[in-house]
């Protein structure tokens, strides 16, 4: 198991705003989430709400128990962008927020403040979709980054593949290049998801797989869009730094 800790930012010059503004998004709404319970159940978004477009309220039995149902705001549609800034524990917050501060800025610096923004909320969209379509009259709360961090992962794996990356490999620190480690991350994604999902494992909850798959091939949708389109190397930290010495490798 690969566990990244860090990336090479030898190359960043100033700070990405927009990742930290994302970051510090993140945290103030788990913070609002644990003084009020409630807004959790009321505006994650529940697949069969978004399927039918129907706000859901009142006491559904699972499985794994009895789910109460709050409302949610209207349309009911909004739950998208809300829940993906939630979360439902000090576990799932720190490894996304980790996650999108180590691959994040980059990503950012190379698409731009407000363009990197959209590529995060597109992201994020197309992965809750991806997990309502795995199951639209589920009823099991969805929440979380991790869809729109996947996409950032997707976009660093097709625009940084040879950057390096630290990371934590049967308790060794390994620096070895992005897509070897982003690469078995996707692959992981693939084959936990299908097995999870053969085994009926959506309406459990837990690892919102189909979310992760969704964002990440949006992810690599767009950053192979971005590496056909953008022909030149484009006003950026990266072009000032190559400017200025030569001798450092070129990102496309």
């Amino acid at each position: 198991m690969i566990f990244p800790i860090s990336d090479d930012d030898r190359h960043l010059l100033r700070p990405a705003y927009v990742s930290i503004g994302l970051v510090v998004m993140n945290v103030l709404l788990f913070l609002w989430q644990q003084l009020h319970p409630e807004f959790t159940y009321g505006w994650s978004v529940i697949p069969r709400e978004i399927s039918t477009g129907q706000d859901l309220v009142g006491k559904v039995v699972l499985p794994s128990g009895v789910l109460q149902l709050l409302e949610s705001p209207s349309p009911v549609y909004l739950t998208i962008f809300s829940a993906m800034f939630m979360h439902g524990d000090l576990m799932h917050l720190g490894g996304n927020l980790l996650y999108l501060w180590i691959f994040g800025d980059n990503v950012e610096h190379r698409f731009g403040g407000l363009k990197f923004l959209a590529f995060y909320l597109v992201s994020g969209i197309v992965a809750t979709f991806a997990q309502v379509a795995m199951n639209p009259q589920g009823l099991i709360p969805n929440l979380g980054a991790s869809g729109a961090i996947s996409g950032v992962l997707g976009a660093y794996l097709v625009l940084f593949p040879r950057n390096k990356v630290n990371a934590i490999f049967f308790f060794r620190l390994v620096s070895v290049p992005a897509v070897v480690v982003l690469g078995m991350w996707g692959l992981m994604q693939f084959v936990s998801g299908a097995g999870e999902y053969s085994a009926g494992g959506e309406e459990r909850g837990g690892v919102a797989y189909a979310a992760h798959i969704g964002g990440f091939v949006a992810g690599l949708a767009m950053g192979l869009f971005a590496r056909m389109t953008m022909k030149t190397e484009p006003d950026s930290v990266f072009r000032r730094q190559y400017e200025r010495d030569p001798r450092v490798r070129r990102y496309w």
